[in-house]
């Protein structure tokens, strides 16, 4: 007897930057994660809303996490790599050594964090201009995006950074370049964050207007006029110094990136449902939104036309599914509004302890606290007198305000581990009502959403999953594999690598479902009532201020 020989598995590599930490997955051509490893990397704060990065220290963790998932791997099976990032700047001179982004000359402080809000005037000014460019971000620009950041630096670091400045990148892009030594941009960034469009490029009257005519004059070389589609493959491969670096061979195939959410939407969207008896069963993607939830979060919906929806970013031409328009909402601080509200509680040193105690996360703990006090009301309805409204820093969409604080009704003098569960379960329903209420923004401007599908760290809180499901009254997809993030970026090196013919046949390919979260309707006259309290809550905010500011 003849035995078969077997074909070798095929590898790819998805190199995940976050905000406060690399990660990098093996995964085969099935969408399997077959070894993952993460390494923090370090956050600047010099002052309030300025947060910085080094992308030397991104760069090194993003080769100390890449040798250590292909250890012991036969190289021959690595086929292709793919990175996905947060959309972070980069600056760095002609000889592409970075340059300082602050007033202290800390030239290896390089990177103006995705979530820094130092441009507010700057945003403030672009957005008067009321250009045609600003109707593919919503109406109005987030301080968020790049053009604010370069206008910042011009006036504020004209002599130290933007004179000497070579290159201007999307941190995504940097990452590509530093693999490949190509400068070419991902349609991807220049799309979402730099005001390029897919049908007619950079829009040199927007740049003139605002200040940064300087960007022109060099046909933008220093912000990109090489653009790629996501997954492309990127000159050459991997350059052999870029190779030793990650320890793979020299040439693998390296695609056009993504940032970071559009990998996660990618991983997650394209899914097979059958059989799962979802209503976006034989329905085409565009009735799908993927939220990817992390430090904040991002709705991604695509259409199959373009529909401007007041307050979310897009529509954006091919920027993750390609011959698709995607809009994007966003809520800056999820995750990141979580743990601030837990850790600045009188009470938190004792959940510490008695997490530990148990031997499980501070938020096991919180979930199964919350079981216990709940007597026999469902866990949501504790907080029939606690309200909370989320946008402790700004809200993104779909109000886009980014001068909206925090609120918190119906506090007492407690202080106690009950006062801690309760106010954690009304900020995760706060985020959740942020949701609904950005789902029901785009549903009114032509989208039709029935399901959503979940990745991320908050994707793994049951709890957090819940409340998406009830308040929304729509089921909730989680991936298979958690890292859905790392499997869109392996996704794009398996593209480019020529393995798959397109993206959508990857997607279907490697994502896979795991569970199915359905909303309890006999919930919904709850959640009904608390979203009229919730939005009555913006309402009062900008009722107070207007009489504070008369």
């Amino acid at each position: 007897m003849h035995s078969k020989k077997q074909t070798p598995v095929k590898y790819y590599v998805g190199i995940d930057v976050g905000s406060a930490s690399v990660r990098a997955a093996l995964v085969d051509g099935f969408g399997t994660v077959v070894a993952h490893a993460d390494q923090p990397i370090q956050i600047w704060e010099p002052q309030p809303d300025h947060y910085e990065q080094s992308s030397a220290d991104i760069w090194d963790a993003c080769c100390s996490v890449t040798k250590k998932v292909v250890c012991g791997v036969d190289a021959s099976q690595i086929r292709g790599v793919g990175f996905d990032a947060t959309c972070s700047l980069v600056v760095v001179d002609k000889q592409f050594q970075p340059l300082a982004v602050n007033r202290e000359g800390q030239n290896h402080r390089n990177v103006i964090m995705w979530m820094d809000h130092r441009a507010v005037s700057q945003v403030e000014l672009i957005n008067a201009t009321q250009h045609r460019v600003l109707n593919y971000v919503g109406g109005v620009m987030s301080v968020e995006m790049q053009p604010p950041k370069l206008l910042w630096i011009k006036e504020n670091l004209q002599e130290s950074c933007w004179e000497k400045a070579g290159y201007f990148f999307d941190l995504p892009d940097f990452l590509s370049w530093k693999a490949t030594g190509v400068t070419a941009r991902s349609l991807c960034t220049v799309v979402c964050k730099w005001t390029y469009t897919s049908d007619g490029g950079w829009d040199d009257s927007f740049w003139k207007m605002i200040g940064l005519e300087d960007l022109v004059k060099d046909k933008y070389e220093k912000i990109g006029n090489h653009v790629l589609s996501p997954g492309e493959s990127v000159g050459k491969g991997l350059t052999p110094e870029a190779a030793k670096d990650l320890g793979l061979p020299e040439g693998i195939a390296v695609a056009a990136s993504l940032i970071d959410a559009h990998a996660g939407g990618l991983g997650v969207i394209g899914a097979d449902v059958k059989g799962h008896n979802l209503p976006c069963e034989n329905q085409p993607i565009t009735s799908r939104v993927a939220m990817i939830c992390g430090t904040s979060s991002c709705h991604m919906g695509v259409s199959e036309t373009p529909i401007f929806v007041p307050g979310v970013w897009g529509p954006y031409f091919s920027a993750m599914v390609p011959g698709l328009w995607l809009n994007e909402g966003g809520q800056s601080a999820t995750g990141k509004l979580i743990d601030h509200v837990i850790r600045d509680h009188v009470a938190f040193p004792e959940l510490q302890s008695k997490a530990a105690a148990s031997a499980h996360s501070i938020y096991t703990y919180l979930n199964s606290h919350l079981d216990l006090i709940k007597k026999s009301l469902p866990v949501g309805f504790l907080t029939v007198d606690l309200h909370v409204w989320p946008d402790f820093h700004g809200n993104r969409s779909p109000l886009t305000d980014l001068t909206l604080k925090g609120m918190v009704v119906g506090l007492t003098l407690s202080r106690g581990l009950d006062e801690l569960a309760l106010i954690y379960l009304a900020t995760i329903q706060a985020i959740a009502l942020g949701t609904r209420h950005i789902l029901e923004t785009m549903q009114a401007a032509g989208h039709h959403i029935n399901t959503l599908f979940l990745c991320g760290g908050l994707s793994k809180n049951p709890l957090f999953v819940q409340m998406h499901a009830d308040i929304t009254g729509k089921p909730v997809v989680l991936s298979k594999e958690v890292e859905s993030v790392l499997v869109g970026a392996a996704i794009l090196g398996a593209c480019a690598s020529g393995d798959f013919a397109s993206i959508q046949e990857a997607m279907a390919k490697m994502g896979k479902i795991g569970r199915v979260v359905q909303p309890n309707h006999e919930h919904k006259r709850f959640y009904d009532k608390k979203y009229k309290v919730f939005l009555k809550l913006v309402e009062h905010q900008r009722e107070y201020r207007s009489i504070m500011n008369s």
